[in-house]
């Protein structure tokens, strides 16, 4: 297939890029590289360096004869999202508006597109399912949630095709192509440097919640598995299926627990304080990915947490600057 990604030069776009690339799909990249990385990007891919709320970049990077589009291109720093919602919405909705007009324009009628646990806020019930009650707590979440929304009335209106994967916490590297965020916010990368020792010392954010160590539990996934459910997802969608489908590893773990399995990996002892706890932050996010599973055939192959670390921990070292290196 042809097929267009957009942000493709970023962290979970470029191990789907990677993967697309290994079942002998033709890939269009199109991504601004406000985040990304020129180096994240093959030299098998064609390249449009441009934004998604250009429609020249759009056009050309939809030509020729795009197929499906998966969709990466979005601002995702939930802090961030709160300080400035309005570049956030202008970002992440009006570039999907943008996109989708575009794709209607040139004929493409399948999109998968990268959505986030975000849209559903704090869970009322774990394991969270698709028909959970979505209200989402911060504007980038509401951001993931409005362009759900979009592209449901997009496939009534006009026969859109559509797969939006609402991920938990991606983690883990391939050998080329892993998180190289500026600045860094996820947890295990920033367990890493702190192992590292380009970080001081690690901060944990609240340790009195009502989980077995105190600490909050999140569900782990390993890029790898994320970017398989990417490559099913097009092929769920020439069997007539549209909708959102959970992502995730069904096997929680606290923050703590990450830092020690990062000790393990590691052989360093990771420094550590206890801040205060975050505004929002709900105390267990698990996914339930039974219908992924039923709908996709997908399986998760590469997300026990040490393997999830020690694979984002070789690509560190492999990369000490990351796409600089």
């Amino acid at each position: 297939m042809r097929l267009c990604v957009t942000g493709g030069a970023g962290y979970i776009g470029s191990v789907v890029v990677e993967k697309l690339l290994e079942r002998g799909h033709e890939i269009t990249v199109l991504d601004n590289l406000s985040t990304g990385h020129r180096d994240a990007v093959p030299a098998r891919c064609r390249l449009v360096e441009g934004d998604i709320r250009d429609r020249a970049a759009l056009e050309a990077a939809l030509e020729p004869s795009t197929e499906a589009v998966l969709h990466f291109a979005a601002l995702s720093i939930v802090g961030d999202s709160v300080a400035d919602p309005l570049t956030y919405f202008d970002n992440n909705v009006g570039g999907s508006v943008s996109l989708l007009r575009a794709m209607e324009a040139a004929g493409v009628g399948k999109i998968v597109f990268s959505s986030s646990a975000a849209v559903y806020g704090a869970p009322k019930q774990l394991p969270i399912v698709e028909t959970h009650a979505c209200e989402p707590t911060n504007p980038y979440g509401t951001t993931k949630l409005m362009i759900e929304k979009i592209l449901e009335a997009s496939k009534s209106a006009w026969g859109l095709s559509y797969v939006a994967l609402r991920y938990f916490n991606a983690g883990g590297s391939t050998e080329r192509f892993g998180e190289d965020h500026r600045p860094e916010t996820h947890l295990i990368p920033v367990v890493l440097d702190t192992a590292l020792g380009k970080r001081d010392k690690f901060t944990i954010y609240g340790d009195d919640y009502e989980t077995e160590d105190g600490t909050c539990i999140r569900d782990y996934i390993h890029v790898v598995d994320l970017a398989d459910a990417h490559v099913l997802a097009l092929d769920a969608m020439d069997r007539k299926f549209s909708g959102p489908l959970n992502l995730g590893s069904e096997d929680p773990f606290t923050v703590l627990q990450v830092v020690q399995a990062t000790e393990k990996v590691t052989g360093k002892s990771i420094p550590r304080e206890v801040g205060a706890r975050r505004p929002g932050d709900p105390p267990a996010l698990l996914a339930s990915s039974k219908r992924a599973s039923e709908v996709l055939g997908w399986q998760k192959r590469q997300s026990e947490l040490e393997n999830i670390v020690r694979s984002a921990y070789q690509w560190r070292l492999s990369h000490p600057a990351g796409y600089e290196a």
